[in-house]
């Protein structure tokens, strides 16, 4: 079996600590986030996933500064349809195929909140919002296949000769990677893109919902946040000081987000956090920062032995990428590839992806 890939959540705010409280969003340390990107880059992480969101700065310029100033590291930019037309869309991550010698990759996503949405012009409904996801993608495919000029007619978009001079850098396309966890985003994932994103779960209920997607040879990855240290007490002392001085005014802006979004990814991490009273899942995933930051915030929590080994456990069942989190950023992501990683890795050695032995 291929080994886990691994990625990280770029942080513009790489120093918070506390995960119960919120991030500073009105302010942009683009030094201190060139700094996260050189780090990552000498650690070894594939990819950092750029959130798109109103309360973060845009992340396409962003990804433009972060190239010119890294080697390995790959961009995996967050994008909603709607926002710019396909053709545009595509000459933008052509330009970026250009400047960062091929390191840029998609995370399609449809949108959690109408409200936000709105924000911005966008005004459809949620299985609305996929439809026309499924044209955008559509239209993204054709410009970079060989069938140039493109024309499309939908519900959603009319392109009508469409040509670009500047194609992806040495052809193809970037990556695709599809979030969501409805019944439509997984069959969006499976005709458009190359890998599944969603939320995290027990390993368990991972193996059910990955199952038509491993079926289909679509990856599936898990979007989670990481705590690991030597030991599994160190873990649990560290856990406790992250979680102390709870921001309270923060959790009800949380809850009354996600009662007025739509996304069945952000209402499901919410109620499987409820039916674990916010605390344990398993031994090893823990739900109580998820009141505070969402879906992204179910974290593994141990020792390296016992999150690493955990890790297992969902490739076994059907899992092929991780986008992590921590607290605070820089120092969970080295942490991780320093620490756990190596583990990783000779597990996969010994047991070619199996689990025996693993725990």
């Amino acid at each position: 079996m291929a080994e886990l890939r691994f990625h990280w959540g770029s942080s513009l705010d790489s120093g918070q600590k506390k995960s119960t409280q919120k991030y500073r969003s009105d302010l942009l340390d683009l030094d201190g986030a060139i700094e996260f990107a050189q780090d990552a880059d000498a650690l070894g992480v594939e990819s950092l996933l750029m959130a798109q969101s109103y309360t973060l700065p845009d992340p396409l310029p962003i990804i433009g500064a972060l190239a010119r100033e890294t080697e390995r590291v790959k961009f995996i930019l967050a994008y909603r349809p709607g926002l710019l037309s396909p053709t545009l869309f595509t000459q933008i991550v052509n330009t970026v195929s250009w400047i960062s010698d091929r390191r840029i990759a998609l995370n399609i996503v449809a949108g959690t909140s109408p409200v936000e949405q709105g924000y911005y012009g966008d005004f459809l409904a949620h299985d609305e919002r996929y439809a026309r996801e499924g044209e955008f993608l559509d239209v993204l495919h054709r410009l970079w296949g060989d069938g140039q000029p493109v024309s499309f007619t939908g519900d959603h978009y009319r392109i009508v000769d469409a040509q670009l001079g500047l194609g992806h850098k040495g052809g193809g396309r970037p990556e695709i990677y599809i979030s969501g966890n409805s019944a439509v985003a997984q069959q969006t994932a499976i005709r458009y893109g190359d890998c599944w994103f969603r939320y995290g779960d027990t390993p368990e209920e991972i193996a059910k919902a990955a199952a038509p997607l491993v079926a289909a040879g679509t990856d599936v990855g898990l979007r989670l946040q990481v705590l690991a240290r030597e030991t599994r007490e160190e873990a649990l002392t560290e856990l406790a000081e992250i979680m102390s001085e709870t921001d309270e005014n923060h959790r009800a802006y949380v809850k009354a987000f996600v009662e007025a979004g739509d996304s069945e990814a952000v209402k499901n991490s919410m109620r499987l956090a409820e039916q674990a009273g916010h605390g344990w899942m398993s031994p090893v995933l823990y739900s109580g920062a998820v009141a505070y930051r969402g879906g992204p915030a179910l974290c593994l929590v141990g020792s390296y032995e016992e999150v690493a080994a955990y890790l297992m456990e969902y490739k076994a069942a059907g899992v092929g990428q991780f986008i992590f989190s921590g607290w605070p950023a820089r120092d969970e992501m080295r942490n991780f590839f320093r620490n756990v990683l190596p583990v990783v890795r000779a597990y996969e050695k010994e047991h070619d992806g199996s689990l025996a032995g693993t725990r």
